[in-house]
């Protein structure tokens, strides 16, 4: 009898296209309100694709997303996902102080679980903001009752990254909030981005797709893979004054990645990050 096959954890970033930390220098927060939002058409989208094959995933979502469409907050749920934070306002947490922290993800928290009517115990920092120098941050979320963060990633990049983290889930801190990091290849010596986000839409995708077979196969374990809502969208209004660097990383192959998406739901098994990781580390 052939073994079942390897469930790999779907992670979706609820924001929209202007709340992501590349545009902030461009997009004040104070000017978000006046902004057209494009999240719940797209999240309806994504919901109708993962039922498809009955994928299941984990959403990590903005409180400020969640307080103003709280009806497409309960149709995640209903859909038997998971909710999970990704923060108050996208706010990164390396720009925050530590009160200030535990106020972003107690206030998301609270509005969440009084929307989704579940516990919120998974949170994922904006732009993957937790590192070397802000650990502090794991301490607070565990005393603010999260189980498990998905917030730092083992990668060299200019914005964020510890490059030598562990690979696989852990505890840091020898505390009991668990770390799942997002899926990485070890490539020469290096870590290599293999979950989702601009990587994703950078490879073709037949390469992402052998990095996941490789992952399940050969290291038998279960890939996390992230993408947002904006990253379906390629008719979402373009920003201008930004650099090449950032037009290339937010706009590069948009009109790809819902079929490579879909792709994925039928070439890999899908559940929620709280069902692959906690069940295994309970």
């Amino acid at each position: 009898m052939n073994p079942l096959p390897i469930r790999n954890a779907m992670t979706v970033d609820v924001e929209d296209y202007f709340q992501v930390s590349a545009f902030a220098p461009h997009i004040s927060r104070e000017s978000w309100t006046s902004i057209s939002c494009r999240v719940e058409f797209n999240i309806d989208r994504i919901l109708a694709l993962l039922d498809e094959e009955g994928a299941q995933a984990t959403f990590f979502t903005l409180g400020w997303i969640a307080d103003r469409y709280p009806a497409m907050v309960k149709r995640i749920v209903a859909s038997g996902h998971e909710l999970a934070s990704h923060g108050w306002a996208h706010q990164r947490v390396s720009d925050q102080e530590p009160h200030e922290f535990r106020d972003d993800i107690t206030r998301s928290k609270m509005l969440l679980e009084d929307i989704g009517g579940q516990q919120v115990i998974g949170y994922r920092a904006p732009s993957f903001s937790i590192g070397r120098h802000n650990q502090w941050a794991l301490d607070l979320l565990q005393e603010a009752g999260y189980r498990y963060s998905s917030s730092i990633y083992p990668i060299q990049h200019d914005h964020y990254g510890i490059p030598d983290a562990p690979r696989f889930a852990y505890y840091p801190r020898d505390s009991d909030l668990l770390e799942v990091p997002i899926t990485t290849m070890r490539v020469f010596k290096r870590n290599i981005p293999a979950g989702g986000g601009g990587y994703f839409r950078l490879w073709p995708y037949p390469v992402s797709r052998w990095f996941l077979q490789r992952l399940n196969r050969l290291e038998k374990r279960s890939a996390i893979f992230y993408f947002h809502p904006w990253e379906i969208d390629h008719q979402q209004p373009r920003q201008k004054g930004i650099s090449m660097k950032t037009r290339f990383r937010h706009y590069h192959n948009l009109h790809r990645m819902e079929d490579r998406v879909r792709a994925l739901t039928r070439d890999f098994k899908w559940d929620r990050v709280d069902r692959i990781f906690l069940e295994r580390h309970a």
